[in-house]
């Protein structure tokens, strides 16, 4: 709108001036040498407007002309380019999809249109990288790596190619020249972080993570956590060496990050030493409200040295109370109270927890049933119902599993990657469910079992008569027996008294050996069980191989040398021999 306005004023202005001049009277007289121009005013302007014209037009085509082979050259260039472009973006998204063959075509018309242009290079060098060729793909980083504007790309991807290479000197070379050329790179400061770390220089890696600050790489929380993550490092490594340093560091641990659970147990063992063991308490106290720990437990209950089995328990029943109803509460307890010999302590901690145990609770579960009773039945039992329970957590990062806490993860180099929960392997399933078999829970379910002495056995069980009552029927009503006969001479005949006789169960009061548990019990298949047999034939005990018995073999073990000892028998010679084989 403002553009048609200011064209209808000059027109305007214009026509103003035209009209001007035509108004105006007067002559004009050009005179030069034997030539004489004479004209009026009005025409003379008209005529200088068309000759200013025309040289301006003039101007321009030569000047047209004189450009052309210029704009020859750029129209080509820019045609170039274009296809370059079009090249570039149709190898990029090739390489999105996984097309290496297109990408590989893209890639070479990007190089022959577009050699200087840095996604060219990308361009090359990822296609190299989806064909598998290592050494086109470092060639191309190369030289992105000399470049100004893509030096930094091209460290990475040196970077990532000596990775995977297991090239570890060339990763940290280049990892740390790119940390020098950016220091608010993300990747190499990971990087370095991680080599710093897995070397074990502690204090490279505290001054990488001060950079990370300073570089506003990181926040204030994430600084104090990983600083104390790796002061708790330093502090473990040094605990044999330089035990000063090393309390050092684990008390500015404990100070940055309270929750640690390896920073709260060394500093709780450096305060329990030093006979601090209010603060040693605490410190164990906060750092079990945010993550309960086997290793915080064992702390605190030897946080007062020359403390009984008993006096443990009581400061262990303390710690559980501030996290009740949690499975390590359960366990330090249970933990405590068979160190103790309160047993029936451990199994009422326990008692929550069995139905669907994980492994720590159904070995303890097995101690207490062979150091209580004795029940090697039930310990069994429970040692093979924690073959297919739940497991327990761990130390876990990054899917690597581990026995004991580290600073970084030996998978990414990602620091305090360690959390304390179940592995995913070991996470139930529908087709693998932790449920324990029936007969586990039938053996452990079922009344203990208490063997007699053998001598009162013998004693009750002579060889001519046996009673063969089943032994978990005592509370029933006991089966009548016939009375005992001293020899094989058969029954006189009484053909008004029943066949069988059975005698009054003998009272309680006559002698404890008559109560006592039977050797034998009936056998159902049997009719009159083992009283049916003639007494002539006394009855057998088989002997039967236990399942984890190999036994002794009963062939004995031939000697392969021995057999090759003596005289190889030949085969006969001459016409007797070629008579006995053609008859044969």
């Amino acid at each position: 709108m403002i553009r048609i306005i200011l064209f209808l004023v000059l027109i305007a202005l214009a026509a103003a001036g035209a009209a001007w001049m035509a108004d105006q009277t007067g002559d004009v007289v050009l005179s030069s040498g034997g030539w004489r121009i004479e004209t009026s005013l009005p025409v003379f302007a008209l005529a200088l407007g068309v000759i200013i014209v025309a040289a301006v037009m003039a101007w321009g085509s030569l000047r047209a002309l004189w450009r052309t082979p210029h704009r020859i050259r750029h129209a080509r260039r820019e045609r170039r380019h274009a296809r370059g472009r079009h090249a570039i973006t149709h190898g990029l998204l090739a390489i999105g999809h996984g097309d290496s063959t297109a990408a590989r075509l893209h890639a070479d018309v990007a190089r022959r249109h577009a050699a200087n242009d840095p996604l060219a290079l990308l361009l090359h060098a990822q296609s190299a990288q989806l064909d598998g060729d290592r050494e086109g793909a470092q060639r191309a980083f190369r030289a992105m790596a000399e470049r100004e504007d893509t030096r930094l790309l091209g460290l990475r991807g040196l970077f990532i190619e000596a990775q995977r290479a297991d090239d570890l000197v060339a990763a940290v070379m280049i990892a740390e020249e790119a940390l020098k050329l950016a220091p608010a790179s993300t990747w190499a400061s990971h990087a370095v972080l991680g080599f710093r770390c897995a070397k074990g220089d502690w204090g490279g890696a505290l001054t990488i993570l001060d950079n990370n600050l300073a570089s506003g790489l990181i926040d204030k929380p994430a600084y104090r956590r990983q600083r104390g993550v790796l002061l708790t490092a330093r502090a473990l490594e040094l605990e044999t060496v330089d035990r000063d340093l090393s309390r050092e560091s684990a008390m500015e641990a404990i100070k940055l990050a309270p929750t640690l659970v390896p920073a709260a147990v060394l500093a709780s063992k450096y305060q329990s030493e030093a006979h601090q063991v209010r603060r040693s308490m605490r410190i164990v106290e906060t750092a079990w409200l945010a993550h309960p720990h086997p290793d915080l437990a064992d702390a605190y209950a030897h946080v007062k040295l020359g403390d009984s089995a008993r006096q443990r328990l009581v400061r262990i029943e303390t710690l559980a109370a501030k996290a009740p109803g949690h499975l390590e509460s359960a366990l330090a307890i249970a933990r405590a109270a068979i160190d103790a010999t309160e047993y029936t302590r451990a199994r009422e901690a326990l008692a929550p927890f069995t139905e669907t145990p994980t492994q720590r609770v159904a070995m303890l579960m097995a101690e207490i049933e062979r150091t209580e009773h004795g029940d090697s039945g039930r310990a069994r039992a429970w040692t093979l119902r924690a073959v297919r329970a739940l497991h327990d957590p761990v130390w876990t990062a990054d899917g690597y599993v581990s026995d004991r806490w580290r600073p970084v993860s030996p998978v990414t180099g990602r620091l305090d990657a360690f959390q304390w929960q179940r592995p995913l392997a070991a996470l139930p399933s529908d087709k693998n469910a932790a449920i324990e078999a029936k007969e586990f829970n039938e053996a452990i379910t079922a009344p203990r079992r208490v063997e007699p002495p053998r001598d009162a056995a013998i004693d009750l069980a002579p060889a001519t008569a046996q009673d063969n009552s089943p032994v978990l029927d005592a509370a029933a009503e006991p089966e009548p027996t016939p009375a005992p006969v001293a020899a094989p001479a058969p029954p006189p005949p009484q053909p008004a008294t029943p066949p069988v006789a059975p005698s009054p169960p003998p009272p309680a009061t006559e002698s404890p050996a008559v109560t006592a548990a039977p050797l034998f019990r009936a056998r159902q298949d049997i009719p009159g069980g083992l009283r049916s047999v003639p007494p002539s034939i006394l009855p057998v005990i088989p002997i039967v191989r236990a399942p984890d018995d190999p036994g002794i073999d009963d062939e004995p073990r031939r000697d392969e040398f021995a057999e090759q000892n003596g005289p190889v028998p030949g085969q006969a010679g001459g016409w007797r021999g070629f008579l006995s084989r053609w008859g044969g």
